[in-house]
């Protein structure tokens, strides 16, 4: 088992080259890194919150909103289900959470109660698995459709799973490396974005709900008819980019959710900037209907409950691009296209708390690390070269620096994380690499003892000290493992590093260390071992 192969000698090299050039980014300039030739690797360890300071925030998901929205969508469905089937109703608006309208025709109660559950109930029933949604008729002629608390609440944590994956969105366009972004509780979100020192940037890209809707002016009453609170059922009046308010029909043509891309650009003639977007098919289909059935009246783009803009429908738009402009700076515009190209927040975000994490601090972190690596690393390199001499005790060190090179590597190249406890995780790593060397070795003095002859001990050494090494580091890399899936932040940087280094550990300890004795061992033929 000593005897050098063929297979030994190429993963060894192969975990040299590794180590040494995916590790050297770590320790060039950055002027340097830029002059090297592109297929040379250039990832750097990619450090956390704490060790390169950034924004910390607490949001928490505007559930009361999210639930007004989806009773204000159920009112604005009711209306048109209704009107296109010609059934006169009256009466119709929110009542203690859920939506309530009143039949004018008797005789036409039964058929609206059939017509809303087919039109209205049947997909919010299919889409909350059938039981969530309930429509029923009471003797005054009323008709009831309630969302069950059950739905609500399951509505609500999709909510928070969708805005963690948004907020991921957003903050990968900004080029943040690897955001922890996870959840708290039912309703929070704890955002961390390391290297990202202004949190009201942030603030600005991630707590904007985004919610874009394409839809039509109302122009059946007059504006100042419509500032003295003569607004039609169905309609509403909303601010816009000037000061004023337009009066705009509730329903929505159009919505962001249709669409593939935006990104900033430049109008043709004024030269401001404006946001370029493109639909997919269905929005292509539905916008082209809409603006194709209106020539001459004006649509409103809506942003958060904002008009943008309320262009004139000069002709049917079917192309399936257009452009928003609105006073538009090219940073403004270029943020209003990050944001429609990650989606809509599906609820309000409300800041509960923000943090700025300095620089400094982190830095303080990384030499502290740094310090306790080197004072560890020498420990072991004097524990090791007292018990076991320079020959075997110099071999476990140099399979030590090949083990950190690994670990330093593929850090590197997995873009993982390092955070203070990661640091943590790599110096326990280190603290314990050595054991299975030391295993090795004191079962060859062992076999030695027995009266086995040096080839025989040290085959011996690696071969009965295998079971031992892989039943310890089994038992450690579950634990990290359970680490890594139940925790979270710093939790699952330590578990993370730990990993990588048990993996590593017991590649140098064992096969390294063979390789590095099998030269010896063929160059020299020693009758005695020099750890005995």
């Amino acid at each position: 088992m000593i005897a050098p192969s063929r297979w030994r000698t190429i993963a060894v090299l192969l975990s040299v080259i590794f180590g040494l050039l995916f590790s050297l980014p770590n320790v060039l300039p950055q002027k340097t890194l830029d002059s090297l030739p592109g297929f040379v690797p250039k990832q750097k360890l990619n450090l956390g919150l704490d060790l390169q300071g950034g924004s910390h925030l607490l949001l928490e998901v505007d559930t009361k909103a999210l639930r007004a929205e989806k009773l204000t969508n159920l009112v604005e469905d009711v209306r048109t289900t209704l009107r296109e089937d010609k059934i006169a109703f009256t009466d119709l608006g929110q009542v203690e959470g859920a939506v309530s309208v009143r039949i004018t025709d008797p005789a036409q109660l039964t058929a609206a109660t059939n017509l809303l559950r087919r039109t209205v109930g049947a997909p919010l029933a299919a889409a909350a698995s059938g039981r969530d949604v309930t429509i029923s008729s009471a003797d005054d002629q009323r008709i009831r459709v309630v969302f069950s608390e059950q739905a609500l609440v399951a509505e609500a944590g999709k909510a928070v799973d969708q805005s963690i994956e948004i907020i991921r969105r957003r903050i990968d366009e900004l080029g943040t490396k690897e955001p922890d972004i996870r959840r708290q509780g039912v309703d929070r979100i704890v955002v961390q974005a390391p290297g990202e020192s202004d949190p009201e940037k942030l603030k600005n890209i991630i707590g904007q709900t985004a919610k874009l809707t394409f839809q039509m002016v109302d122009d059946s009453v007059s504006p100042e008819e419509a500032a003295a609170g003569r607004i039609p059922p169905g309609s509403q009046l909303l601010p816009n980019e000037e000061g004023g308010a337009i009066l705009i029909k509730k329903r929505a043509l159009v919505t962001g959710e249709m669409l593939t891309d935006a990104h900033q650009g430049f109008d043709g003639q004024s030269g401001e900037a404006v946001v370029n977007f493109r639909f997919n098919g269905q929005g292509s289909r539905r916008f082209g209907d809409a603006t194709a059935q209106n020539l001459g009246k004006r649509f409103a783009i809506v942003l958060d409950n904002k008009v943008i803009s309320a262009p004139v429908i000069q002709s049917a738009i079917t192309g399936g691009s257009g452009q928003i402009s609105g006073n538009f700076t090219v940073e403004s515009a270029n943020n209003l296209a990050i944001l429609l190209r990650a989606g809509a927040l599906p609820a309000p975000l409300n800041v509960e708390q923000q943090q700025t994490v300095g620089a400094e601090l982190g830095a303080d972190a990384v030499q502290a690390g740094k310090i306790s690596t080197a004072v560890g690393f020498i420990a072991i390199l004097v524990f090791m070269l007292l018990s076991y001499g320079w020959l075997f005790g110099g071999i476990s060190v140099i399979a030590l620096l090949v083990n950190g090179l690994l670990i330093v590597a593929t850090l590197s190249v997995t873009q993982a994380t390092l955070t203070l406890p990661g640091i943590a995780g790599l110096i326990l790593t280190l603290a314990v690499a050595v054991d299975a060397n030391v295993l090795i070795y004191e079962r060859m003095r062992d076999e030695v003892r027995a009266g086995r002859q040096v080839l025989s001990a040290m085959d011996a050494g690696f071969s009965r000290a295998m079971t031992t090494i892989i039943d310890a580091n089994v038992t450690t890399i579950l634990a990290a493992l359970i680490m890594f899936q139940f925790g979270s932040g710093p939790v699952r940087g330590f578990a993370w590093t730990l990993s990588i280094g048990v993996l590593t550990s017991v590649f140098t300890a064992v096969v390294v260390t063979q390789f590095l004795l099998s030269i010896w061992f063929r160059r020299v033929r020693p009758k005695t071992l020099p750890i005995v």
